[in-house]
């Protein structure tokens, strides 16, 4: 079974490539980014794409409109993605498309590496295989209000922006790296559905929402 890996992280980018070559998969490449995830499915045409949710630039949503791209332009290639934690849009955007082969796991499921490498297998063979933990997400109401699509981190973050803080502010305060904290940013603008303009501020927008609610 042929796979494309696409992992911005270069250790679990090997840990990943390793543990598949490990259990009988063969890895045909392993890219860093979206670009490069889309190049090598078209030159490649595996019978899987492992896709992690966000990938660089933004750190936002690459991942997951790269495998939309997947399912769109290559219904035979399989996806499985990867994430950090729940996102309940873009599992339901990912399984509108269709909704076979194609899987949504969190990331912790690859510690069980039998039930992991398991799953690749019934997704690749055309199979549905869902994280427990969105199966649950995904049956209760939808939520109505963008600002529960956010993480308890990611509202803390916006919290302290509507405070006036900047970046270095909420660095301070959260004691994290100020990469870390221009991901939370840019996933906040991109979950409270706020595009580039080229008049309106995405960040006073951001805290507007948030003082509204």
């Amino acid at each position: 079974m042929r796979v494309v890996i696409a992992e911005d992280s270069v250790l679990l980018r090997a840990g990943l490539t390793k543990l598949l070559a490990d259990g009988g998969f063969d890895v045909v490449d392993a890219v860093p980014d979206a670009e490069h995830l889309l190049h090598a499915v078209a030159e490649h045409r595996p019978d899987l794409a492992l896709v992690d949710v966000r990938m660089p630039p933004t750190h936002t949503d690459e991942g997951i409109r790269a495998a939309l791209v997947i399912r769109h332009q290559y219904p035979a290639v399989a996806v499985l993605v990867l994430s950090q934690y729940v996102e309940e849009r873009y599992a339901t955007d990912l399984l509108s498309v269709r909704t076979s082969g194609v899987g949504y796991l969190l990331k912790d499921r690859v510690a069980h590496v039998s039930d992991f490498l398991d799953a690749l297998r019934r997704v690749a063979a055309g199979g549905t295989v869902l994280d427990p933990d969105v199966v649950a997400q995904l049956l209760v109401r939808r939520r109505t209000d963008p600002l529960d699509r956010l993480t308890p981190r990611e509202a803390q973050v916006l919290r302290l922006m509507a405070e006036g803080r900047s970046n270095s502010g909420i660095v301070d305060a959260l004691k994290v790296s100020h990469s870390a904290v221009e991901k939370y940013v840019s996933s906040i603008l991109a979950k409270l559905d706020l595009p580039h303009t080229d008049t309106d501020h995405r960040r006073v927008l951001a805290v507007l929402k948030f003082l509204r609610a």
